[in-house]
């Protein structure tokens, strides 16, 4: 038998109000599903868990649905032929927001939707997917409906463990899906807590405080208008997928639930969604109900790319070590991937009881999520803890050219340094088809559209770089590199071997003392942990996990220079002529676990304005005037910073403009500048 797809279009409409974009001309967009049927049994479906205990249909096959959209030119001759797969995010549509500039949006309908329109000047068909199983409807969301794997007796049940940290005060009720009211939760088998156990505790590492039974329950708030002038009501109701605790959560505690739930999805046929649609988008003709190729198929579409950030960066890299990147017939789905602040983690969803929309371990929150394990490079290593030699990349026939990418926050938060070193720490270079950057001071989430940055829970302002025009040189330099075999420029990076990649406690003692300013006392360091004798098999035994060392991997940060910036990596116009001292973290309040890192949240900590103002202050950073000497002096420093990136390939000449424009009024909202 040979897998099956269905591409069932309902909607099919202009975009941008008909706008042509440069020589690409209008575009069309596609809104549909993707049905699909795979046998389970062949090996292109091997080492999917559960697979074996999903419902099959009349053929004995196992069928699941996709959410798709697809942005096309309307005249596909004009096109570039070739595909940009958006993996999204928890359902979120992010490539238009990221490469175009765009508003972020889940129904990109308008021209405004179509932000700078580069993916469509560049004549890219632009396709959104959805992979995640375990979203619920809602904000527009692409939804993978997903089959529930149960024995023959009955349903499987099994250990799960979720973590809730509440960041604002007075909250009592949270789904069993981590607090995340998008996603679907486990549902517990018994109502009765005493038969789980619920724990918090102050900080990640901290002793496990036990909250009785008769403090909590399994039950949710309901409310609605009262009768008889008593106003609004609320009833306790029990429930199978929340927990509630009357007196509230602590804000800024980590509670800790582990308990016996049932039904899990078969989440690994997420990657099977992806590959199958875009090898069919790629090579296929004619879907199995004799409806054409979309994309008008091997005719018309010669390469194919993806990107995905966070989350789905680390879904790309997964596939990769899995084998996805492979169709059931042996051909290469992408050409080129680019994975963006993944960190040196995969999507550890291909395990039964899976909580996809769990965030990657961080210092404080998720601590223990079995999202970072070896191997964590591309490149062949050898893990000193265990022995065992492997690699992401080790099917050179099938594996696509690859570029990595990530901030600040990913050396610190998501364990970067692991992506370009071995399990010691030391440098590890990566295959001649890798090329790994370093967005230097940035921070994971980049908004290319932020107004004035926000605190939120944290001690700094959020980290303002802006970084979007990475991203469109990337993709040409993908490109070239695909099409024509010219090679990147190479990878910017840290190194252990020229001092731009160091331990924390080295790190200390560069960064300036600035007043105010506390620091981490810590890197987000990575213990080996063990979930059982079943880890390797997808079914996790063990929870919370056992630590076999906590010494574990070695974890390193960049250097920075004498104003807290980073050395190494790509740096913006914005970090090539700060205003600021930018970093890839930023602490926890008062209250809300104080001093901890926050996420994956960057800080902005601005330099004085004066040198009266630095003295003053007594900040050891000299001042903005004495930098630039006025408004002229700082936007000829962005100038001067943008075209030398241009040089090196780094950025497009379309956007040395654009950071010139930003810097005119010292690059407010983003910066808050008095000085003539």
């Amino acid at each position: 038998m040979t897998n099956e797809i269905e591409l069932r279009i309902s909607q099919q409409t202009s975009f941008a109000d008909g706008h042509a974009f440069g020589g690409t001309g209008a575009y069309e967009k596609l809104v549909g599903r993707a049905h699909f049927a795979v046998d389970p049994d062949a090996p292109a479906q091997a080492g999917i868990v559960d697979i074996d205990k999903a419902p099959r249909n009349e053929k004995g096959l196992v069928e699941f649905i996709s959410d798709i959209c697809i942005l096309r030119p309307a005249d596909p001759d004009r096109g570039n032929k070739r595909v940009f797969f958006d993996y999204g995010n928890r359902g979120n549509m992010r490539a238009l927001q990221f490469f175009n500039d765009a508003p972020a949006s889940n129904n990109p309908q308008s021209l405004a939707d179509a932000g700078n329109g580069f993916l469509f000047r560049r004549g890219y068909t632009v396709v959104m997917g959805a992979w995640q199983g375990d979203l619920l409807p809602g904000n527009g969301r692409m939804l993978l409906d997903l089959p529930v794997a149960r024995e023959q007796d009955g349903p499987i049940t099994g250990p799960v463990r979720i973590e809730i940290v509440a960041d604002s005060p007075g909250l009592t009720t949270f789904p069993l899906s981590g607090g995340r009211a998008s996603t679907r939760s486990h549902p517990t088998i018994s109502l009765d807590p005493r038969e789980a156990r619920l724990t918090r505790r102050r900080y990640a590492t901290d002793e496990r405080i036990e909250v009785p039974a008769e403090e909590w329950c399994f039950a949710r708030l309901e409310s609605g208008a009262g009768l008889d002038m008593q106003g609004a009501e609320t009833s306790l109701v029990p429930s199978d997928s929340n927990i509630h605790i009357p007196g509230g959560f602590k804000t800024g505690w980590i509670y800790e639930l582990v308990y016996t739930g049932r039904d899990p999805l078969v989440l690994g046929l997420g990657h099977v969604a992806v590959r199958d649609l875009v090898s069919f988008l790629k090579y296929g003709e004619t879907d199995r109900a004799g409806n054409p190729n979309p994309t008008g198929g091997p005719d018309m579409i010669e390469k194919a790319y993806s990107w995905g950030r966070s989350q789905t960066g680390r879904c790309i890299r997964d596939s990769l070590y899995l084998g996805f990147n492979a169709d059931a017939k042996g051909r290469k789905v992408f050409d080129g991937v680019m994975p963006h602040v993944s960190g040196a983690g995969r999507m550890w969803m291909n395990h039964r009881f899976a909580n996809v929309i769990t965030p990657a371990g961080q210092q404080y929150e998720d601590h223990d999520n079995r999202a970072d394990k070896f191997p964590f490079s591309y490149a062949e290593s050898t893990d000193h803890l265990t022995g065992k030699t492997d690699a992401i990349l080790k099917r050179p026939d099938t594996d696509p050219l690859v570029i990595h990418s990530q901030t600040g926050t990913e050396y610190w938060q998501r364990r970067g340094s692991l992506v370009h070193t071995d399990s010691q720490g030391n440098d590890l270079e990566q295959p001649e088809t890798v090329r790994a950057y370093f967005w230097s001071s940035s921070q994971h989430f980049a908004n290319p559209n932020l107004k004035a940055p926000t605190r939120g829970v944290c001690q700094n302002d959020c980290n303002v770089v802006t970084t979007s025009m990475l991203f469109r040189a990337t993709l040409d330099a993908l490109d070239r590199w695909a099409t024509d075999g010219i090679a990147p420029p190479p990878s910017r990076i840290p190194r252990r071997s020229d001092g731009t990649l160091v331990p924390w406690k080295e790190w200390k003692t560069q960064f300036p003392s600035i007043p105010g300013v506390a620091i981490p006392q810590d890197v987000n360091g990575l213990p080996l942990l063990d979930f059982g004798p079943d880890e390797d098999k997808g079914i996790l035994s063990q929870e919370p996990p056992n630590v076999v060392d906590a010494a574990g991997y070695t974890v390193l940060v960049p250097a920075v220079d004498a104003d807290g910036n980073d050395v190494a990596g790509i740096r913006v116009p914005m970090v090539s002529a700060p205003l600021a001292t930018y970093t890839g973290w930023n602490l926890r309040a008062r209250d809300y676990g104080e001093g901890a890192m926050h996420e994956f949240t960057g800080s902005t900590m601005p330099f004085p304005e004066t040198p009266e103002h630095r003295r003053a202050t007594g900040d050891p950073r000299p001042s903005i005037q004495e930098r630039y000497q006025n408004l002229d002096g700082y936007v000829q420093a962005i100038r001067d910073a943008a075209m030398t990136l241009v040089e090196d390939g780094l950025i497009l000449e379309e956007d040395v403009e654009r950071a010139i424009d930003l810097a005119r009024g010292w690059s407010a909202p983003r910066h808050s500048v008095s000085l003539d």
